[in-house]
This record gives structure tokens, sequence and C-alpha cells, in this order.
């Protein structure tokens, strides 16, 4: 019961510590950018994760449509299945319209789509599959998800110090989830794709649940203009979990390469 549970949790702390990785100064992605993680507990594959961004019309509006997709495989869907997906519609200033959080782990479901009504500062959850729906009041400024992912990549870090935090806040499952992201300083880090130049970063999160402990997760993402997430390592109860970038396309800016 203990590895079904942790199974079911293994796509979810990448895909939630994957949308708050952080960063630029201009819009750091575009159109057409594409990552592909491998995701390892332990020594053995549990599953990939793929990021994906277009653009969509949406309601009249030109929005970016991001497509979070994550899944185990091999010896993994032993203990669990797991399928999962993860949508987010936002503009070019990061704010949320729709949000969309369909997964199956191992029969466990959820199929619910939040619509956002930034002028109005309010969140709409709809329950597909409990019918159901609910409006929330939320603060001006609110991501979802994956859009705080895009979000966070536009951060300015040019003048970061080591131990600098910093602060955003999430609408996650109906409710507002306020995080910290602490700077831990700057390195050059080996991955599949290279030897690249790498802030670090710790998220400060709620211990109990998943984690070992409030400071149990590092984030590793590429220091230049896309900031890219290259590594995410967790220390969960029982284990632990890497996810490495192994596959990348369609970036706006060139890679900052360690030569």
């Amino acid at each position: 019961m203990k590895k079904n549970l942790l199974m079911k949790k293994i796509l979810y702390v990448f895909l939630f510590t994957l949308g708050t990785t952080l960063f630029a100064q201009d819009l750091a992605y575009q159109s057409g950018e594409h990552f592909k993680f491998k995701i390892h507990y332990g020594f053995f594959n549990a599953g990939y994760a793929t990021l994906d961004l277009t653009t969509r019309n949406y309601k009249g509006q030109k929005l970016y449509h991001a497509i979070g997709k994550g899944w185990t495989v091999g010896v993994s869907r032993w203990f669990i299945s797991v399928n999962d997906l993860y949508e987010s519609y936002f503009d070019n200033e990061n704010r949320p319209y729709k949000f969309i959080r369909k997964i199956d782990e191992g029969g466990y479901t959820k199929d619910k789509e939040l619509f956002f009504k930034p002028q109005e500062n309010k969140v709409l959850v709809v329950n597909k599959k409990k019918n159901t729906s609910k409006t929330y009041n939320i603060p001006e400024k609110i991501h979802d998800m994956v859009s705080v992912f895009y979000y966070l990549r536009n951060y300015d870090t040019r003048h970061l110090k080591a131990g600098d935090e910093i602060s955003v806040d999430m609408f996650f499952d109906e409710e507002v989830y306020p995080f910290k992201l602490k700077f831990l300083g700057r390195e050059i880090l080996r991955t599949p794709v290279g030897k690249i130049k790498s802030l670090k970063f710790r998220p400060l999160v709620q211990s109990g649940r998943v984690f070992r402990e409030n400071e149990s997760v590092t984030i590793w993402v590429s220091d230049d203009e896309n900031k890219i997430p290259l590594l995410i390592k967790a220390k969960l109860i029982i284990g632990s979990l890497k996810a490495s970038l192994i596959e990348y396309g369609g970036l706006k800016y060139p890679v900052n390469f360690e030569s």
C-alpha cells in the first residue's frame, strides 16, 4: 500500500516542482518549445514527463497553451499505472484563463477544469467527475501549477544572492497556495544534454505528506535567458526521486553550455 501511494505521487511531485522553477527579463519562451524528462525513483526508471507550448485562440484571445503529460513505465507500472494530463491557457502577462487537470493514477482519478476571471479576481472550479462547480475569490496575481512555471522563467535573476527568496501564489486543489523558493547559488551541472551553467533553488514545501522535510527538493535551471529546468531531486517519505532533462527543442535563446 505504501509503495502504491508513493508511485501515485512521483509524477505529481515532478510536475509540481517543475511548476515552481523560476526566471529572464523579456519573455523567456516561445510557441513551439518542447521539453522531455526522464524520472527515476531510486535506481530504476519510473516514467517520463513532457511539456509543450503552442499558441491558441481562446474566446477571441490569442493565448499560450501549455500541455504537460506524465506517465509511468516498466517496473513502476507493477506498482501503479499513471497517466496524467495538465493544460494551461495564459496570456503574455502570464495571467491564467483556463487550467485542466485530468489524472488517472491506478484507478484514482480527477477531472477538473478551472476558469479564471482576472478582471473579477475569481475562479470557477468545475469538477467533471462529481458534476459540481464552485466559484472562489482569488488574489489579483495568481497562477495555476503550470502557468507559474512560465511566469517565474521571466523573473530577473541577475542580482540574486544565495539565501534570497522569491514568493508567488498558486491556486491548487481549490485553495490559494503561498509558495517560496530559496536561491542556493550558481554551479556547472553535467546533464544528459551537456554541461550547462545553472542556477540552484530549493522550494520551501510542506513536509509530512510527500516530502521527508520542509527543504527536501532541489531544482537546477539553466543560467541563461531560457531558464529551462535541468534537474529536480526530491527526498520522499520513502526513497528519492530524480527528474532529468533528456530532450528539448524550440527554445527562444541559445543554451549557456560550459565549454
